[in-house]
Parts: structure tokens; C-alpha cells; sequence
């Protein structure tokens, strides 16, 4: 039982990193900008909140927790939106590939990060020395309601911004399915020809799509820097990882985002089985991380093959509108 709870909580906290990626990946895409930068954008995240923490934790004698929060929160997510808003005038404005774009910003997001967390480590005395300890232990507070034997552990044991993934995901359903603006922007991503003859502001909501969208990734690289690894700096590459990790989620998800909840937590449940499974050897133990990925394959087959339109992406997903071109 013990086993189940520990594999459940892991599942949840690895499956909040790249919820939050998938989440604004499936938001920028439903606006028809196909945006592989999202590792970049949470690298973006991940470090300015770890930079904000450290700085404020190393001004004051005796640093809060909450505003510890709150100034690596709002660096996060001015970054990872300043991160969105430039790959939106590439891609927009200036029309450039979203292919390329997307993928040029993950390898800028990724050297910025890897360059300021080095610096960081300089600055806290070597390698392995950052903590902002005060401030990840404000990400990671739980309630009363965590002490309620194992329904407790395996519902209640998170930091908020796990409730706050969740919350999103409604939201957005929510959002694309039941309000005007909404319908809106899923006409702009599946036709931006007829949805601008109608009179919506197609470069209006791509805006606003791509730049809320890499806000909510940032998010992803915020938690992966403060609950994931408590606080601390990793150059071991596992942000790019879960970034890619979150772009298979949005396939899996059917660009649905309820689905990329119990998506998010069967991708964690897949990826971290292999410690509760005995006698494996290393190299098995890779290929048991595998797994998120393969399903993910075999579910875009099996999509592919039934050609249901409710569980493609939208139809003008990577291409650049000219206008003059209607």
C-alpha cells in the first residue's frame, strides 16, 4: 500500500511539470501556431523564478516564504511570456517557420538558463550549493487535510500549484468549449481565412493564445525548479525532457485539456513504475521511461486510423495566415 501511495505522489508531481506545459501548448495550438519551443519556455520559467528566490533570500536576514513566492512567480511568468511573445512576433508578425522558430527557442531558453544557473552556482559557492529553501518550502506547504492517513498522502500532500494545474485544465475546457472568445479562437486555429471574413481579430488571438500559452508553461518550469527538485538547480538536461514530454502529452490529450490531467499523472504513473518493479537492470529501467512516449505513438495511430475530427488538432495547426491570400 505504502508502494502505491509513494508511486501515486511521484506520478502527481512529475505529471504537474509537463501538465502545465501541455496546457499552454494546447491553448497556443489552438490558435493554429504549432509552438515546439515549450522546453525552452519552462527553462525560461525555471530559472528567473530560481533567480528571483535567491536574490530576495540572500537580501534579507530572514526571508518569508510568501514573498519569496510571489517574486518567483512573477518572474517566471514575465519570462516564460516574454519567451511567447517573441516567438508570436517571429511567427506572426514577420511570419517566420514555426518549426524552426519554436525549435531555435528551445536551444535559447535551454543556454540562458544553463549559462544564469552557472553564474547562480558561482555566486552560492560551486556546484550544487543553490538552495532557496524558504521559498520552495512556500511552494511546497500543504494543509491539515495531508494528514489524513492515505487519502490524505495521496490527494492532499501537493504544493498549490498542483490544485492550480487541475484548476487550469477546467478552465480552459471551460473556456474553448462554452464562451464566445473562446469559440473564437478554436475558428482562428481551424480557419483563419472565414474566422477573419467573419470579423474576429485573427492576429489579436494569436497574440494573446501564444503569449498566455508560454505563461502557463512557464508555470510548468516554475514547479519542476520549486516542488520538483525543492529548490534548487539541475543542468542534467530533465527540464528538455519533460518539455518534449508535454508536447506528446497535448497528441495524447487530443488537444482536449481534462484529458491532459489523468493524461499527465498515467505519463507519470508509466515513467516512474520501473522503481517498483524488481529485478531490473539499468538498461531495462530506460527502457521503462520509455513508455510515456510509446503509448503516445501508439495512441496517434490509433487516432490517425479512425479519422475522428474531434481528435485532431486543428486544421491550420503550423501554418502562417496571409491575409492576402483570403
Amino acid at each position: 500500500m505504502n508502494a502505491m501511495i509513494t508511486l501515486w505522489q511521484s506520478a502527481v508531481t512529475f505529471g504537474t511539470v509537463i501538465m502545465f506545459g501541455a496546457l499552454g501548448e494546447i491553448l497556443t495550438e489552438k490558435s493554429g501556431n504549432l509552438n515546439l519551443g515549450t522546453p525552452g519556455i519552462m527553462y525560461l520559467g525555471s530559472i528567473t523564478s530560481l533567480i528571483a528566490a535567491f536574490l530576495y533570500e540572500n537580501a534579507v536576514a530572514e526571508p518569508v516564504a510568501w514573498v519569496g513566492v510571489l517574486l518567483s512567480l512573477l518572474a517566471g511568468l514575465l519570462a516564460s511570456t516574454l519567451g511567447g511573445l517573441i516567438y508570436a512576433f517571429l511567427t506572426i508578425t514577420l511570419r517566420a517557420n514555426q518549426n524552426v522558430t519554436g525549435l531555435t527557442l528551445t536551444i535559447f531558453g535551454s543556454g540562458v538558463a544553463n549559462f544564469f544557473g552557472g553564474s547562480l552556482s558561482n555566486l552560492a559557492g560551486g556546484v550544487g550549493q543553490i538552495s532557496v529553501a524558504t521559498t520552495s518550502s512556500g511552494y511546497r506547504a500543504t494543509t491539515a487535510l495531508a494528514n489524513l492517513g492515505a487519502v490524505g498522502k495521496m490527494f492532499f500532500s501537493y504544493g498549490f500549484l498542483a490544485y492550480v494545474a487541475v484548476i487550469l485544465a477546467i478552465l480552459m475546457s471551460l473556456f474553448l468549449n462554452r464562451t464566445r472568445q473562446g469559440l473564437n479562437l478554436r475558428a482562428v486555429g481551424e480557419s483563419p481565412a472565414t474566422a477573419d471574413a467573419t470579423g474576429i481579430n485573427v492576429t489579436w488571438y494569436k497574440y494573446l493564445a501564444t503569449c498566455g500559452g508560454a505563461a502557463i508553461t512557464g508555470l510548468g518550469g516554475v514547479f519542476y525548479n520549486m516542488n520538483y527538485i525543492r529548490g534548487s538547480w539541475s543542468t542534467d538536461g530533465t527540464i528538455e525532457g519533460l518539455g518534449w514530454l508535454a508536447l506528446a502529452l497535448v497528441i495524447f490529450a487530443s488537444w482536449k485539456s481534462l484529458n491532459a490531467i489523468w493524461g499527465s499523472y498515467l505519463f507519470g504513473i508509466l515513467y516512474w513504475m520501473y522503481l517498483y518493479i524488481g529485478g531490473l537492470t539499468r538498461y531495462s529501467q530506460e527502457l521503462f521511461k520509455m513508455l510515456p512516449y510509446v503509448v503516445t505513438i501508439i495512441v496517434l495511430v490509433f487516432t490517425s486510423m479512425r479519422k475522428k475530427k474531434e481528435n485532431l488538432g486543428p486544421a491550420a495547426l503550423g501554418l502562417s495566415y496571409f491575409r492576402e491570400e483570403r
